[in-house]
């Protein structure tokens, strides 16, 4: 079937290029700034609860619209990352400390007084700590459904280095979302994704079923590294046969100067083709789009991977 859109290619890399020019952004990228009285609330609570959101620290261009719908991401194992991936605003570094022990009670009181129904907790690299933080995320888990019962939780772990001991006490905490991103293509993962591995991501997003069936596994890639079409179908294509759920797929945007440069904006109409490929390949959900980040709308992708 014949594409609705131009593809252009690199003769040298294969790469897809897009036919706009990098800059300025292409109107499909920019977003209107919400700065309502929940946005300055939730903003309040954070500080007040000395927490952190990936929201900011990944300067994501869906920030003030969701959290003017008090929705936010919980970053938790403090606001140092022990990796320094190209795509990632995050800073990096070697963390002050070991990860503060009453963060998940912080965590749960902000989801207390912010009256959420979905909670979604991530968190920088912990390479330091023996268990990579599980230990944490599995508290984290444990204390919002002790404070706020009725809250579903999601959680947006690293690799934790292929200790899949770590993993199990994650799971055995039992997450209503298991997410793990894949963020590119195999090629692209050295320069991408320092200090990761492509088959072990993989290998996570399989363990996590086999360890609880019942339990949706969710995963993402960023668009616009330098991927070729047929390399993102081969990679959803083994994303998909390790038994995950959900899928996003969202353009990358360079946060500063140092970080990897954009290679191309990828043109909606190529992100619906993905989604539309991608739901033939068995995922139960695919959110796909030039702003679509891991965690925007997961509450709607959670209700659709039990459907």
């Amino acid at each position: 079937m014949a594409s609705p859109f131009t593809i252009l290619t690199n003769t040298n890399t294969g790469a897809l290029v897009s036919p706009q020019p990098l800059h300025p952004r292409p109107s499909w990228l920019k977003v209107r700034f919400f700065g309502g009285q929940n946005y300055q609330e939730l903003k309040r609570i954070m500080r007040t609860l000395d927490l952190h959101t990936v929201c900011e620290s990944a300067r994501c261009p869906n920030m003030a619209e969701c959290w003017e719908h008090r929705t936010a991401t919980f970053m938790i194992l403090g606001n140092v990352c022990t990796r320094a991936c190209g795509f990632c605003a995050v800073p990096s570094g070697k963390p002050l400390g070991p990860p503060e022990e009453d963060e998940p009670e912080r965590v749960a009181e902000a989801v207390w007084r912010m009256g959420l129904r979905y909670a979604v907790v991530t968190s920088v690299n912990r390479d330091d700590q023996p268990d990579g933080g599980a230990a944490i995320f599995a508290r984290t888990i444990a204390e919002i459904r002790e404070r706020v019962p009725h809250c579903k939780v999601e959680v947006l772990i690293p690799d934790f280095r292929g200790d899949w001991t770590a993993l199990e006490s994650v799971m055995a905490a039992r997450p209503d979302v298991l997410n793990h991103n894949m963020e590119t293509v195999a090629r692209l993962y050295r320069r991408v994704r320092k200090g990761a591995v492509y088959e072990r991501s993989l290998e996570l997003l399989r363990r996590a079923q086999e360890m609880a069936p019942d339990v949706p596994t969710k995963t993402g890639m960023m668009l616009g590294l330098g991927e070729t079409r047929d390399e993102v179908l081969h990679a959803m294509k083994e994303i998909a046969e390790q038994g995950a759920h959900i899928l996003t797929l969202g353009q990358y945007l360079q946060p500063t100067p140092e970080h990897l440069p954009v290679d191309r904006f990828v043109h909606p109409n190529e992100f619906a083709e993905f989604k539309r490929l991608g739901e033939q390949m068995g995922f139960k959900h695919v959110e796909a789009g030039p702003l679509v980040r891991s965690s925007y709308h997961a509450f709607e992708q959670e209700e659709a991977a039990r459907v």
